[in-house]
């Protein structure tokens, strides 16, 4: 293993998940885009390897997960990131555009996994909420209560529309954006479970 690559292996630690292309090394300072829930820790990896080697300080962006990995995919040469940090595996569609665009010679380090937590204001009554409820109140598209079979544009704008033991509240939700791979595994576990 050549120096360069051993310290691209170093700072792809930083992910949850990263993906890094054996062509693009080439460069003389590494680039690294995606997760905006690992940016902070590869931020602090990526400032120590440049502190301890003798390479420059990788550059990083937080570009969420899905969009690390659209740049990443893009193509291999100075102009595209070197490694992608992602807090979820790469999709078998981001895999055929990065083998569509050249970039066949991938390797992912699995580093650790997302912690998803449903909070509330400290002054809010303590809310027990089961899964299905979640998905009822979160869901694009939800059973028709009149024909289960059927899916309907979800009605529920009030958690006692779900369920009358619920707060007579709006159902408002803060969470990360569309390129987020936390919100991936979110949608995964808690709308398509």
């Amino acid at each position: 293993m050549t120096k360069l690559n051993k310290a691209l292996a170093t700072v792809a630690l930083a992910g949850s998940v990263a993906a890094l292309s054996a062509p693009a090394m080439a460069r003389d300072t590494i680039s690294i885009v995606g997760s905006s829930t690992v940016y902070p820790f590869a931020t602090v990896v990526a400032e120590r390897f440049g502190a301890n080697s003798d390479f420059p300080t990788p550059k990083l962006e937080s570009t969420g997960s899905g969009g690390g990995l659209k740049l990443f995919c893009q193509g291999v040469g100075l102009q595209h990131p070197d490694i992608t940090n992602a807090s979820r595996r790469m999709k078998p569609s981001e895999f055929d555009l990065c083998q569509g665009n050249g970039v066949k010679d991938i390797t992912e380090f699995r580093i650790g996994s997302d912690g998803i937590v449903i909070a509330s204001s400290k002054e809010a009554k303590n809310l027990e909420i089961t899964l299905e409820q979640l998905f009822l109140a979160l869901g694009k598209e939800v059973p028709n209560p009149k024909n289960e079979n059927e899916l309907v544009a979800n009605p529920y704008k009030k958690w006692s529309d779900i369920d009358s033991s619920l707060p007579n509240k709006p159902i408002r939700v803060m969470g990360p954006p569309p390129t987020s791979g936390t919100r991936d595994s979110f949608n995964e576990l808690a709308l398509q479970g």
